[in-house]
C-alpha cells in the first residue's frame, strides 16, 4: 500500500476517535433501573371483640354448700388431729416377740399384765428397772382347732398356795420393764410367771 493509502486510513481513525467512536472503549452501561415502589402495607385488621362471657347457671336449689359445712367436713372440731405417716418406729412392737409356744407347737400364748406390785425392786443397781407382776391375763390358742381359751391368774396367790402345800415356789414374778410391750409380757418370760399356776394344774400348756 502507498503512503496515501496510509495517509487516508490514518485520517479514517482519527475522525472516529474524535466522534467518540472508539472500538476499544468499554460499552455504555445501561441506565439502572428504577426501582419497584414499595407495596403499600396491608392495613392492620380489627380485632375482634371479646365474647360475652356466658351467664352463670342458676345452680339448683339445695345444690349449694354452705362454708361452715365445708369448714366442718375438712377440719372437724370434735375429732383431734392425727399425726400423718403413723406412729414412730421405735413404738412399733413385733407381735412374734410376745407369743410363746408348747413344746409341740400345737399351742400359743399371750400374757397380759393386770396388775402390778407397788414393792421396790432390790439390787435395781445390778438387774435394772422391773416391777413384781401380781395378776396376769392368760391366752391360749389351740392352733389345730383355732379355739381360744383366756382366764385371769392372781399369780401372788398361786405362788403362797404352792408353798404351803409344797413347800416351794419356781415363779419369778420380777419382770424387767423392758419385756413388757403394750401391757404384753414378752414370750421369754412367760414360763417364769405361770410355772406355779402349771404346777397346780391350773394351766395346761
Amino acid at each position: 500500500m502507498g503512503g496515501a493509502g496510509l495517509g487516508r486510513v490514518a485520517g479514517f481513525l482519527r475522525g472516529r476517535r474524535g466522534a467518540g467512536g472508539d472500538p476499544a472503549s468499554p460499552r455504555d452501561e445501561a441506565p439502572p433501573r428504577d426501582e419497584a415502589p414499595p407495596r403499600d402495607e396491608a392495613p392492620p385488621r380489627d380485632e375482634a371483640p371479646p365474647r360475652d362471657e356466658a351467664p352463670p347457671r342458676d345452680e339448683a336449689p339445695g345444690s349449694a354448700i354452705p362454708d361452715p359445712v365445708v369448714r366442718s367436713i375438712l377440719e372437724p372440731e370434735d375429732v383431734p388431729p392425727q399425726p400423718r405417716g403413723g406412729g414412730a418406729f421405735e413404738e412399733f412392737v413385733d407381735e412374734r416377740i410376745l407369743v410363746s409356744r408348747d413344746a409341740l407347737g400345737k399351742k400359743e400364748m399371750k400374757v397380759k399384765v393386770m396388775e402390778v406390785s407397788d414393792e421396790k425392786a432390790p439390787t435395781s443397781w445390778k438387774l435394772g428397772d422391773r416391777v413384781k407382776v401380781t395378776k396376769i391375763l392368760v391366752t391360749i390358742r389351740h392352733l389345730e382347732s383355732q379355739e381360744v381359751e383366756e382366764a385371769e391368774f392372781d399369780i401372788e396367790a398361786i405362788e403362797k398356795e404352792l408353798a404351803e402345800k409344797r413347800h416351794y415356789t419356781s415363779t419369778n414374778r420380777w419382770v424387767p420393764t423392758g419385756d413388757i410391750k403394750n401391757g404384753y409380757v414378752a414370750g421369754s418370760r412367760h414360763t417364769s410367771l405361770i410355772s406355779d399356776a402349771a404346777a397346780l394344774d391350773y394351766i395346761e400348756f
